[in-house]
């Protein structure tokens, strides 16, 4: 997509050239308040906004939308006031700005310019709402509109200096930005986006952002030994890549291996899947997606960090030379894995690539994958599983939860990992029933991950894709998640370590 461009103004909103101007509303204790930022708008109306916004229907819960002609009292001729919902103790929160400024973006129609105050509540959140719910994928219409948005005016805060704001502003574009990276992968169909197209994007990504790339071809995967990817990817013409990219800010502190789950389709190989819902198996490659974009990001803010992402693309596919329920894998490191089902085939190329991950030595290690069915089921399609070594679990659901991107830490009880235990191989990759299927594919994937190294997993088969209509600043389709949420660990370690 084409993203409109963002600038900060300090200019009048009365006569400002613009053909939306955007307003926020809250559900005050009394009725309806107009939220700061609004005062010039407000006094063009001569105090009368709040009664008319009334009148109209508005009453400040949060993303309503509501038109307002302006009548000649402000330059633009519409005006529209979005909810933000009721206040919380500290007053409107992040997430309540970048809803309602998705929300909103939604809402502008055929507009070429607008103007914001929700960036005068929190210029960050108004940023990334207004980028992200503005966002559309048609390059696959064959008469698609050109995008209309061209700019939006953002109102600057009161608080903090102009150098400041211009920072945020920055950031917060780059953050969204990665966002729409790992949209646009997850919404590109399958014949287009499979393992050999997905690693020229990410090399291409990587090559115009100054990243170190590295892509391991279906031969050198054979002389490695990669037998989870290898095994996986069999069954496909189209042969499985492992990419590696690594950024080094400078003076870098810290290293963060990152590992993302990319299943460019999957039919759940000879284990296969339901025909009902199968083509949302495009998005089986989310994880991967969301780790590409997230060394672009940190290539982009410059975070003083040493990133490096080992990325595997297969395709899942049923075909005489498939892998089988049954066999028997040699993962890279040696561990040996029986096969019970087929449709278990994220764990087996993650537990490949964290190995290797490993091998670098990082100071941190996350993963992330659209992995398990089960973690719907716990826990809806909004909220993310987070696992792994305690603390720095409970930091990274922290992190989630405060960007926006639901996440709920998860235990791994132990008595689970014992039903992992294969008769033939070191283990299964199924424990042989349903219950804690999230739970147990984590302590699968503990296996592979070096002893001592803090690590977290980060299951996202419900938020990264939108099987229902646009709600904030989500569209239907790829969502991003969880670039924001790794955005703010690797800001967080880079500040504190």
């Amino acid at each position: 997509m084409t993203a409109p461009k963002l600038a900060l103004t300090d200019s009048d909103l009365v006569a400002l050239a613009v053909d939306v101007v955007v307003i926020g509303t809250v559900q005050g204790p009394d009725g309806l308040e107009l939220a700061p930022g609004s005062d010039a708008v407000a006094a063009a109306f001569d105090g009368g906004l709040p009664a008319l916004l009334g009148v109209l229907g508005a009453s400040g819960k949060a993303e309503e939308i509501v038109k307002a002609p302006t009548g000649g009292k402000l330059a633009a001729p519409l005006l529209i006031a979005v909810g933000l919902g009721k206040p919380g103790e500290h007053g409107v929160g992040t997430e309540q700005v970048r809803r309602a400024a998705g929300a909103a973006a939604r809402a502008l129609g055929k507009a070429k310019k607008a103007a914001s105050t929700l960036s005068a509540v929190d210029l960050g959140a108004a940023v990334e709402g207004t980028l992200l719910g503005s966002y559309t994928f048609t390059q696959y219409k064959s008469e698609a509109a050109a995008a209309t948005l061209a700019k939006v005016e953002l109102v600057s805060p009161a608080e903090g200096t102009a150098k400041e704001h211009k920072a945020a502003l920055k950031a917060h574009t780059a953050i969204a930005e990665a966002v729409i990276i790992t949209r646009d992968l997850v919404n590109t169909p399958p014949n287009d986006l499979y393992p050999g197209s997905f690693a020229e994007r990410a090399v291409e990504l990587a090559n115009a952002n100054g990243i170190e790339v590295e892509v391991l071809d279906e031969k050198a995967l054979r002389k490695g030994g990669f037998g989870g990817i290898l095994g996986v990817g069999g069954g496909s013409a189209r042969q499985p890549r492992l990419v590696r990219l690594a950024y080094k800010g400078p003076k870098a502190r810290k290293k963060v291996a990152l590992v993302g789950k990319g299943v460019t389709f999957d039919t759940g190989g000879i284990s296969i899947k339901p025909a009902a819902g199968m083509d949302e198996m495009t998005s089986d490659m989310g994880g991967a997606a969301a780790v590409v974009a997230s060394v672009v990001l940190a290539a982009k803010l410059k975070y003083p960090l040493e990133v490096v992402a080992q990325v595997p693309m297969v395709e899942n596919m049923p075909s005489g030379d498939a892998y089988r329920p049954g066999d028997v894998l040699t993962m890279y490191g040696g561990k040996t894995v029986e096969v019970l089902n087929t449709d278990a085939e994220g764990r087996l190329i993650l537990a490949d690539a964290i190995v290797r991950a490993g091998e670098e030595n990082p100071d941190y290690l996350i993963d992330t994958a659209t992995l398990t069915g089960a973690a719907v089921v716990a826990l809806g399609k909004r909220t993310a599983g987070v696992l792994g070594t305690d603390e720095f679990r409970d930091r990274v659901a922290e992190l989630g939860n405060a960007v926006g991107e639901g996440s709920w830490a998860m235990p791994m009880p132990e008595e689970l990992r014992s039903d992992l235990d294969s008769r033939l191989a070191d283990l299964a990759n199924v424990t042989g029933h349903r219950w804690g299927g999230m739970l147990a594919a984590a302590l699968f994937l503990k296996d592979f991950v070096p002893a001592g190294l803090p690590w977290a997993h980060i299951d996202v088969a419900g938020p990264a894709y939108n099987t229902g209509g646009p709600f904030g600043y989500t569209t239907k389709g790829g969502t991003g998640v969880p670039v924001r949420t790794i955005a703010a660990v690797l800001a967080d370690i880079a500040a504190n370590g």
